[in-house]
């Protein structure tokens, strides 16, 4: 479902900006397999690749592919709902804005960085903080973002390039990022966020 009326400004209880020296920006599981829930915020996810990049941030992309046998409990949530490898459910969409030797990593569980070597990762290229984007906001997307507020990052979650299955699943997410993990941003946040740190 499209955040289109969310704003980041409504649940803003802290203010600051992303360093781009320091920062990476992780794009989750925008996939063949999550096509629907990923369309209507394609061109949100496209910006946000685009200024990130600009502004010389690392990009990582992941995917998830359930392993054979499936893990418990996520097998046990979602019985019949794989993800298999080698399938086009387990695919990057076309339009993430994805380049030559951006890190993509496959993960198994809600978590990129449960048993992935993302943190090992994202502490050799020098970030310590990280922009979160992509599906689903309240699955993969929060559980990251906790996961990385944890381990040391800072954090900053997006309004309009991450989406979910409802709105009220949606915003409940970021009333919880901004209320103790995340400061919230959007496209026109970090357009001038970036903006500033590069002059």
């Amino acid at each position: 479902m499209p955040p289109s009326t969310t704003t980041y400004t409504r649940y803003e209880t802290r203010r600051r900006d992303p360093d781009p020296r320091r920062a990476a920006l992780l794009v989750i599981d925008v996939q063949g397999h999550f096509a629907s829930l990923a369309a209507p915020i394609m061109p949100a996810i496209a910006s946000t690749v685009s200024l990130c990049r600009a502004a010389g941030m690392p990009v990582v992309y992941t995917r998830h592919v359930d392993p054979v046998p499936r893990r418990r409990p996520l097998g046990e949530w979602w019985p019949g709902d794989r993800i298999d490898a080698g399938t086009p459910a387990a695919e990057l969409l076309p339009g993430t804005g994805r380049a030559e030797g951006d890190l993509v990593v496959e993960k198994a569980t809600y978590s990129a960085f449960a048993g992935t070597g993302l943190e090992e990762a994202l502490r050799r290229a020098g970030a310590e903080e990280v922009v979160v984007a992509g599906v689903m906001t309240n699955l993969c997307c929060e559980t990251t973002a906790r996961d990385a507020f944890v381990r040391g990052f800072r954090v900053f979650f997006s309004a309009d390039a991450t989406a979910t299955a409802t709105r009220d699943l949606h915003e409940a997410t970021l009333a919880n990022m901004a209320y103790g993990f995340a400061y919230i941003v959007d496209c026109d946040r970090l357009e001038a966020a970036l903006g500033k740190a590069a002059r």
